[in-house]
Formats: C-alpha cells, sequence, structure tokens
C-alpha cells in the first residue's frame, strides 16, 4: 500500500460553488450562512470535506476567482463571524472545511496592483511587467510582447499607460498573474495561507497552481497555445514545497487544479517524498468531447479515448506514487449527465438521465483516487437549457458566443454552442425543492434556475429508495467501509469489439490488507463496468468473474454472471469476489 492511500482513499469531497448553494438572507446569491444551514444535509450525504469557491472580497469580473483581499470576507456572502461559525458547526459534524487559494494572479483592484499602478517600485515587481516588441521608448506601447492569448480570448497581454509596461494576465484583463520569481511574492502568499490554516481550515484548493512559473524566455507559442508554455514551469515543484513548508500544511489535505499538464508532471506534485501537494485535478478526460480540441466546437463524446486516458492515468499515476482527485463535474465545466448522454427522462425513474447520472457516479468513484461530488451531481442536475445568451452571465461564454457569430455561426447556432460548454451550466443555483427559486432564495436568484428543477432537486429524491442521491450516499459509504476501493490497485481492462463505449477495470487488495478482508468476508477483487452506450452491448468477463456476485449496479436488480454480461443502456455493474 501506498502512502496515500491511508490518508486519502476513504476521503470524499463536496464542491460549492458559494454563490449558488443557499442563500440565506434573500438577495439572490448564496453564502456563508446558507452553507451552514445545510450541513446536516451534508452529513447525510456523508462527505468528509467541503471544499467552498472563493468569498474573498472581489469585484467578481470572474466570479470571485479575481481576488481584492485575499484575508477577508466579502460582504455579500457574509462576515468573519460567519466563516468562524461554519468552521465550528462542520467540525461538529466531522467536516473539514477547504478554502479555494488562488494565487496565480490577483485582481487589478487589488492593493498591490493599485501600489503598483501608482508607482511604487516594490509592488511593480509583484507582477510580470515587459515593454512592447517594436517599442521605440517610453509612452510607445509596440506590440504585446509575445502572442500568447488569454484563457478568455485576445492576447495574455495588456498595455497599462500608468505602468508604461504590458502586464501579463493569463485569464481576464482584471486578473494580473503574479511574479513568483520574487520571493516577497511567495511570503506573502504563504502568509495568506496560514492566516486561514489558523482560523481552522482543514484544506486547500489552489486554483491553475501549474501555471505559477513562468519561463524564463518569453518566446512565441504555436498553435498549442502559450498556456502550454508556461503550464508546469521550471520553478513550480520548488515554489510548491516551499509554499507547503512555509505555510505548515505538509500533510494536510491539498490539491492543485493542473491546467495543460503532463502527467509526469502530476506524478511528481502527488508522489508524498515531493512534499508538494495531495493529489491532482486534471483535465484531459473533459475534452474527449471538443472537435479538434477546441472547446467550442462540438463532437460526441469519444469513449474509446477517455477509455485510454483513464487506464493511462490511473495505472501511471500508481506506479509513480502519485495520486488523483476523481471528478466529473465542478464550476467550469457543463454537467456531465447532459455531456455524456442522460437527456431523456429528466426527473424521472429509469431515464437514461437517471442511469447516466448513476453509472458516471460508478465510474468515478470506483477508480483509485479521491472522489469530488459537486454541488447538485448527487441528484442529477443538467445543463441550464437557456434560451438566450442574455441569460448567462459568465465572460468566457459571452466571448465565445461574439466569437462564433463573428466567424460566420448565426446566433442560433452559437447559443446552441454555448449552452452546450459554457461554465454556466455548472453555476446554476442548487435546486433543492420544485418551489419558486428552487428553495435556493426567496429573492431573485443571481443566475437564472433551470426549469428542470420543479423535476431534479434534493426534496423528491431525500429518502427516496432508488434515488439518484441515495446511490450516492451508498458510494460514499462503500468507499469509507470497503478497503478495497479505498486502498485497492487498479488495472484496466479492454471490453472487447462487443462493448466499444464501456469501460472495465479490477481494484484488488494485496498480501496482509487481502487477507484481512478475506477474514472478515469483505471483497478482496472488484470489477467495474460502465457503459456510456445508449443501446446493448456486452462484455466477455475474464474467467475468474464469471461467477462473482454484484456488489452494485444502477438498475436496481440483483444480475446472475456467466461468461457474458450483457450490458442494457448506461448500465453499470460492480462484481466482487474474495
Amino acid at each position: 500500500m501506498g502512502a496515500h492511500e491511508r490518508d486519502l482513499g476513504k476521503t470524499v469531497v463536496y464542491q460549492i460553488y458559494i454563490k449558488s448553494f443557499c442563500d440565506s438572507d434573500g438577495d439572490g446569491t448564496g453564502d456563508l450562512r446558507g452553507i451552514t444551514s445545510k450541513l446536516d444535509y451534508l452529513a447525510y450525504l456523508g462527505v468528509d470535506y467541503v471544499w467552498i469557491t472563493p468569498f474573498f472580497p472581489s469585484p467578481q469580473r470572474d466570479n470571485g476567482y479575481d481576488i481584492s483581499d485575499y484575508c477577508a470576507v466579502d460582504p455579500v456572502f457574509g462576515t468573519m463571524d460567519d466563516f468562524d461559525e461554519l468552521v465550528a458547526e462542520a467540525r461538529r459534524r466531522g467536516i473539514g472545511i477547504m478554502l479555494d487559494m488562488v494565487l496565480c494572479h490577483t485582481s487589478s483592484e487589488h492593493v498591490w496592483f493599485q501600489r503598483a499602478l501608482a508607482g511604487d517600485e516594490r509592488y511593480r515587481s509583484y507582477y510580470i511587467l515587459r515593454d512592447g516588441r517594436g517599442s521605440t521608448g517610453p509612452g510607445d506601447p509596440g506590440e504585446p510582447p509575445t502572442n500568447w492569448q488569454s484563457a478568455f480570448g485576445g492576447s495574455m497581454w495588456e498595455w497599462e499607460p500608468r505602468l508604461g509596461k504590458w502586464y501579463l494576465h493569463m485569464h481576464d484583463v482584471t486578473q494580473p498573474d503574479l511574479n513568483w520569481d520574487n520571493p516577497e511574492v511567495r511570503a506573502e502568499l504563504a502568509q495568506v495561507v496560514r492566516f486561514w490554516r489558523d482560523r481552522g481550515v482543514a484544506g486547500f484548493r489552489f486554483d491553475v497552481v501549474s501555471l505559477i512559473s513562468k519561463p524564463e524566455v518569453f518566446e512565441d507559442a504555436g498553435p498549442e497555445g502559450g498556456r502550454s508554455l508556461i503550464a508546469d514551469g521550471p520553478h513550480v515543484h520548488e515554489y510548491l514545497q516551499e509554499l507547503v513548508r512555509e505555510a505548515g500544511i505538509d500533510g494536510m489535505l491539498t490539491v492543485g487544479e493542473m491546467a495543460a499538464t503532463t502527467l509526469e508532471n502530476c506524478v511528481r506534485y502527488t508522489n508524498p517524498a515531493s512534499h508538494e501537494l495531495g493529489m491532482v485535478f486534471s483535465f484531459h478526460h473533459l475534452k474527449v468531447d471538443y472537435l479538434n480540441g477546441k472547446k467550442w466546437a462540438l463532437q460526441d463524446p469519444d469513449i474509446a479515448r477517455l477509455r485510454e486516458l483513464f487506464a493511462t492515468w490511473q495505472e501511471r499515476m500508481q506506479e509513480g506514487h502519485g495520486w488523483s482527485a476523481l471528478f466529473w463535474n465542478n464550476h467550469d465545466q457543463p454537467r456531465a449527465v447532459t455531456r455524456f448522454g442522460g437527456r431523456e427522462g429528466v426527473g424521472e425513474a429509469g431515464g437514461s438521465w437517471e442511469l447516466a447520472a448513476k453509472m458516471l457516479g460508478v465510474c468515478a468513484h470506483l477508480m483509485q483516487g479521491t472522489p469530488y461530488i459537486f454541488q447538485g451531481e448527487e441528484i442529477g442536475m443538467v445543463n441550464a437549457g437557456y434560451a438566450s445568451i442574455d441569460d448567462y452571465r459568465d465572460v468566457e461564454s459571452h466571448n465565445a458566443y461574439r466569437a462564433l457569430v463573428e466567424a460566420g455561426s448565426t446566433p442560433a447556432e452559437a447559443l446552441h454552442v454555448v449552452g452546450e460548454r459554457s461554465r454556466d451550466n455548472g453555476r446554476t443555483p442548487m435546486q433543492w425543492t420544485d418551489a419558486p427559486g428552487a428553495g435556493f432564495t426567496a429573492g431573485e436568484p443571481w443566475l437564472a434556475i433551470p426549469a428542470s428543477s420543479v423535476l431534479v432537486n434534493v426534496a423528491a429524491e431525500k429518502g427516496r429508495p432508488g434515488s439518484i442521491l441515495e446511490f450516492y450516499r451508498e458510494l460514499v459509504r462503500l468507499r469509507h467501509e470497503l478497503g478495497v476501493i479505498a486502498d485497492g490497485r487498479v488495472r484496466f481492462i479492454d471490453p472487447g469489439v462487443g462493448a466499444p463505449r464501456a469501460i472495465m477495470f479490477e481494484r484488488w487488495l494485496e498480501s496482509e490488507a487481502a487477507r484481512e478482508a478475506a477474514e472478515a468476508g469483505a471483497p478482496v477483487r472488484l470489477l467495474t463496468v460502465c457503459s456510456f452506450d445508449e443501446g446493448a452491448s456486452s462484455v466477455d468477463l475474464p474467467d475468474a468473474w464469471c461467477s462473482a456476485e454484484q456488489l452494485i449496479g444502477n438498475y436496481g436488480d440483483v444480475r446472475q454472471c456467466g461468461g457474458t454480461l450483457a450490458l442494457r443502456p448506461f448500465e453499470a455493474q460492480v462484481l466482487w469476489t474474495r
């Protein structure tokens, strides 16, 4: 057993997008007291940690990921007393609070950037400033220093006359990147993390942390874009080790969001010997429906590619003693149940919506790593389905819509693409009830509530046998109780020509752990089969599994095993043996 499994294998994390989880004061925006009011629900689900997206002061150009003060609470979300109460009440229920640290960039309204604009040389060195190409001298901007393109469209460089330089912003123009090569910056950020650790925070998620170390030489990018030149930079491991050491968070629950990363670096980030991160989010598996690798170009999910990516990352992370965060959904992604086929029978038992939601849960929760549940995933929340671009709030979505129309798409075609891809699909308010406001707010919600809320909501599923919510509770329970899920090794198996849209993998315990499980009557080996096919298919089972018993399945009946396992649409089966 590797060092990670003992600490992380039994852990399940729930992600809350604070603006959309629960509004306690009727202003239409979720808040800290709203989260506190739902802690009993989170305890009912059984999760161990709650990751909360940023609630720090922010102009909200990027929904809170543009921070103007790292060590305060935005009044929109409550007070520091509200935060302290949340931490205490969560701890009382055995739940740790995990915060989102956005340390790659600040808001342009942060005092550091404002002091830089005012000419303070100390704070000018906190950011990445360059002269333009072809500049003839002070006051002449010339051209941007490189051809790098921002994640939100347009150049990564912005000319600022008050600085007399171009500043780098990998995201929105109001999010200037910090200069991590400056030791003062690193010391400031370590102090930020210590501030929250000392207030009782139990874990940290680090936003786009693979991008903190910039190249030593800035040069133009090829078709792959500037992010690939910046990701996993020359000092990223050194800087992460320093942050962990100086902030005193080694051994705490930590996860890094890895943009444009490589598998080899993710192994290194998470190998316990590195003392960097507990686990990583990588996003390669959520690009299998990008036509030619382009986010705003649609294609059906390539399940063969998905299977290949899972197999490669799971097995090679295992070989290198790395550790993965397992997830389908988050605040930057469209809803997976819509994305991977669960479009029929929304709100109805037995439809592809319910089957696909449960199948996706099985696929993620049975792999090796730490599963993350994004708010609403556990009840099968679907894409927003908005009828107008005006219903969207996300800056990236509006930029993409304009770019699509300018490139020749009709408004209806552009709206369809945005409807499939927008980050707002994951940001719609949590659907607690079928009442107006979905039980999220008594006021006007900051983002429109989808029509699906009358069918898909917590009240309709809590306590109902066979619901998606109760199925997710069972997945959490199994991870907590079965060593083979928490600690077992993993190997992927080719499902064969009869099931081209299936993913199949084994988990097993070795040596002493296997003996102890067998003596306790618990599973020693598991076989998971997940069909992403809307039709029937079949897999030939390896001989060792022909007489195995069923651990869990998403159809609710008990399957009898034989040499062939006939798979129904979107079926998930987990078999076990000793």
